[in-house]
């Protein structure tokens, strides 16, 4: 018997609405669409956005804070934006209630003169910022960052994949020219993958997404693309190149050194609550979430087998005194975060409890383990020895010695099983589009496992690249990007049998 009801085998979708829940993450809101983060979710986001805040600034950026609401003026700016954003945009067209024939309504004297849009994603209003802040080259780079939450209207949602209302990080510069601002699209690119690699234990491919999966507005669009369990993909965080599209549009002008006029170049970047549902399909297992010990709100949680007998505070006292030698050690450069879990509840519950969140180490302490000053534990990632729990013991004083080299093991073990996943399951052996037709076509969605493909691609675009994302959304499949790990040579391309100039990766994705 396994933690939860169902497992990956049966039904990918509902396991992981089922680690959603058992592992205590959130819970659907009142307000459609949205969520509830609980605690153990909200701590993982604090872990992340930690992080990520740390990196950001260490690269030269600061953060700043732009309004929740972005007037529609701003959006009609850039054509190409709004319509990439439109279907999305939630509006506030009013500003009071009234009651009206006994329910409340908006009161039709209280209408906006212009509405007021949820912000979707900043680029305007932080745009219309930068028009007044940037007056001379020596104003540049501008460097900035948010941390913010986002509306966005989806119709259908799943938490922390595709909520309406999200979390998230969004960076937003301005340069002197292409290749300073190219520098840093790629820079924000390579953080994104260093956490999601060394901090998330979630291995990634980095590269440029095609024509048709621009960020709308931008010239060009990086992304880190992650492969879950299922063999499908999760955009893991996008970076983007805006050129000066966006200065064009909120006349973002400066003075050059000749002292004449020039347009800036712009980029955005972000990630967002998203990472933590690619951390549950690249971790999960049966029993619920293995939280990578890197990003575990607690790492090690200790468990008091408490009898209601009078051993019991020698069995605290100990577990307490435990915790406190714990968190003078250091893991993954800060004090190892321990936890005496002691709410009133059997033992066996809360070792399931923790089992299922995932902390990275659970120990288990009984009046045998405080008397002889040993500790008893498990390990999140290797729970099992077949259907059996499988239990460490080890002194006092060479756990806690040990505890480091524990978590730390744990988190390179969890990265080379999921990188191992995703190196044995792309396949690049498609010479034409019916061996990718052929492949796919027999699958349908929630079907045997498949993984990626990476092909050969002579970068259409226009009606041909048009025709390609239709034939490929007739398999459920996109082009997610194009690596920055590209062969020296290359064959025909598999649409049109013209000769290629770099290779894609094709895959189902969420």
């Amino acid at each position: 018997m396994h933690a939860l009801r169902v497992t990956r085998a049966e039904d990918f979708p509902e396991w992981y609405q089922a680690v959603v829940r058992e592992a205590d993450l959130a819970e659907l809101s009142p307000t459609r669409g949205c969520m509830i983060i609980k605690p153990w979710g909200m701590g993982l986001w604090e872990r992340i956005q930690g992080e990520l805040d740390r990196r950001i600034k260490e690269s030269g950026h600061e953060n700043y804070y732009f309004p929740l609401l972005i007037p529609l003026s701003f959006f009609a700016k850039e054509a190409e934006h709004v319509e990439g954003f439109a279907k999305e945009m939630a509006v506030v067209t009013h500003h009071r209630l009234k009651s009206i024939d006994g329910a409340l309504k908006p009161d039709p004297e209280a209408e906006l003169a212009e509405p007021l849009v949820i912000r979707p994603t900043s680029e305007t209003i932080i745009g219309d910022a930068f028009a007044r802040w940037i007056k001379s080259y020596r104003d540049l780079p501008l460097k900035l960052n948010q941390w913010a939450n986002i509306m966005r209207w989806e119709m259908r949602t799943r938490m922390f994949l595709r909520t309406a209302e999200f979390l998230w990080q969004e960076g937003h510069t301005a340069h002197a020219d292409e290749k300073d601002a190219m520098d840093e699209t790629m820079l924000a690119l390579e953080i994104y993958r260093s956490v999601a690699e060394d901090f998330l234990a979630m291995p990634v491919i980095a590269g440029e997404k095609p024509e048709n999966e621009r960020f709308p507005g931008a010239e060009r669009t990086y992304s880190i693309e992650a492969m879950m369990q299922d063999g499908k993909a999760l955009q893991a965080g996008t970076s983007h190149y805006l050129g000066t599209h966006f200065a064009e549009a909120q006349n973002i002008r400066y003075q050059n050194k000749d002292g004449g006029m020039s347009l800036a170049h712009t980029t955005s970047w972000g990630v967002s609550t998203r990472l933590i549902g690619g951390v549950i399909m690249t971790h999960g297992d049966d029993d619920g979430l293995r939280t990578p010990p890197a990003v575990a709100p607690r790492q090690i949680v200790i468990v008091p087998m408490l009898r209601g007998k009078p051993e019991d505070a020698q069995i605290l006292e100990y577990c307490t005194g435990l915790c406190a030698a714990l968190g003078a050690a250091s893991a993954f450069g800060a004090p190892v975060r321990a936890f005496v879990d002691t709410k009133d509840a059997r033992p066996a519950d809360k070792r399931w409890d923790w089992v299922r969140r995932g902390a990275p180490i659970i120990c288990e302490i009984g009046p045998r383990d405080a008397a002889s000053g040993q500790v008893t534990f498990i390990k999140r990632n290797a729970l099992r020895e077949g259907e059996k729990i499988k239990s460490h013991t080890l002194s006092r004083a060479d756990f806690i010695v040990q505890s480091t080299g524990l978590l730390e093991a744990t988190q390179k073990q969890l990265y080379d099983e999921a990188k191992a996943r995703l190196d044995s399951n792309i396949r690049g052996d498609f010479a034409t589009f019916a061996d990718i037709e052929k492949y796919y076509g027999t699958n349908d969605e929630g079907g045997e496992f498949r993984g990626w493909a990476r092909v050969q691609w002579s970068r259409p675009t226009g009606a041909a690249l048009e025709e390609v994302g239709t034939r490929l959304k007739a398999l459920k499949l996109t082009i997610r990007n194009a690596p920055k790990a590209q062969p020296s040579t290359f064959g025909k391309c598999i649409f049109s049998g013209a000769p290629a100039v770099e290779e894609i990766l094709i895959a189902r994705a969420y």
